[in-house]
């Protein structure tokens, strides 16, 4: 898990998006998280954005807002 992380965080920043965004890390977990399952972006409001917003200990409109700040960046 760390070095594919590793390597979202690398591709993230050629893109771009640095690691001061708030939703860097957020943005990085997202991607994972459909890497592993691409259905998951079926339907985001209900299967990707609570997920990251249990890991990083926020709410889904939280996610949502700093992966849409960080995707108008790329």
């Amino acid at each position: 898990m760390n070095d594919i992380l590793a390597e979202i965080y690398d591709l993230l920043h050629r893109l771009g998006v640095t690691v001061n965004y708030t939703g860097f890390f957020q943005t990085a977990y997202a991607v994972y998280l459909i890497m592993e399952n691409p259905k998951r972006l079926l339907l985001v409001t209900k299967w990707l954005y609570p997920e990251v917003a249990k890991q990083y200990k926020t709410n889904w409109k939280a996610v949502e807002r700093n992966i849409r700040t960080a995707g108008s960046i790329i």
